[in-house]
């Protein structure tokens, strides 16, 4: 199998890439940096191009972006899948496209249920949007495309652009100088954490299975848990015993979301894939910053 792999420098990317060199069944791993291709700002002609050079069986795309104005995330996570659509069905039509999406397709999900891939897509902002425009791009396209959603990944490698990994930051930060006090969002909203080593497992799965039964999974740990309750576990892996307080608002793209949990059951029935870390391994992993 020979597989060309986008973002393979980021957090999520990083995993995949080592994921799929542990995989007999994976030939040819080939990972352009954005020196050759860059996804984002590049045109459907040279993509083409690149595509028609490496013949690749499947394409997975692990850029996005988190943040940005409403054009940034329909630049970067819309018109990507968009382009990847056009450039494969020209030059690799045969080829398997898997793209990552994310839980905030889903929008507002009542409170203590967990949400499957066919429920109703209601985002509440731009990222979502752009995120499910994707998606829909994908599900509509007539090829082997494939979105895989993506739920709160956390593990070794956190950027400080999640709660987690800022979290993280600034415990260290504390230690360092001293502080007794750090400050981040509010933290009363229940997410799905979901180790990252997980979700490349899940990657791997949908890439080397010959014949997909969906053409969206849900990547989560099943289990929904309050973000204060997770940074209270952070705070007691790093040992620093003072004080996190609340103040202002939480990132755009999920501030209306008091609860997301992912239904796995997809993934596990038609893949066989289920999470293999728990939390508690999850933030010790945060914590110390290298694979468990």
């Amino acid at each position: 199998m020979r597989v060309l792999l986008f973002g393979s420098s980021g957090f999520i990317g990083g995993h995949v890439r080592a994921a799929l060199t542990a995989d007999d069944r994976v030939g040819d791993l080939i990972c352009p940096g954005r020196d050759r291709h860059d996804l984002i700002a590049g045109d459907v002609t040279e993509l083409a191009e690149l595509l028609r050079a490496e013949r690749p069986d499947t394409v997975v795309s692990c850029v996005g972006a988190l943040g940005g104005s409403g054009e940034d995330l329909v630049r970067a996570n819309t018109l990507v899948a968009a382009k990847l659509l056009e450039a494969a069905a020209e030059a690799v039509p045969f080829a398997r496209l898997v793209r990552l999406g994310s839980a905030g397709e889903y929008g507002v999900v009542p409170h203590g249920q967990a949400v499957g891939e066919d429920a109703r897509t209601e985002p509440v902002g731009a990222y979502g949007v752009s995120h499910v425009a994707g998606t829909r791009l994908f599900t509509l396209s007539g090829l082997d495309a494939v979105s895989v959603r993506v739920f709160n990944p956390i593990g070794a490698g956190q950027p400080a652009e999640n709660v987690l990994g800022r979290a993280a930051q600034r415990i260290r930060e504390a230690l360092a100088d001293g502080s007794t006090e750090i400050t981040l969002g509010p933290l009363g909203a229940y997410r799905d954490f979901v180790d990252v080593q997980d979700i490349a497992s899940l990657l791997r799965a949908v890439v080397t299975e010959p014949r997909l039964r969906s053409r969206v999974y849900n990547a989560g740990s099943g289990r929904a848990v309050t973000v204060r309750a997770a940074v209270g576990l952070l705070a007691e892996r790093a040992g620093w015993k003072g004080a996190v307080r609340e103040a202002g608002t939480g990132p755009q793209r999920s501030a209306a979301v008091d609860w997301i949990q992912a239904d796995i059951s997809r993934a596990r029935d038609e893949l066989g894939w289920k999470p293999q870390h728990d939390l508690e391994t999850s933030i010790a992993n945060i914590w110390a910053g290298a694979p468990g």
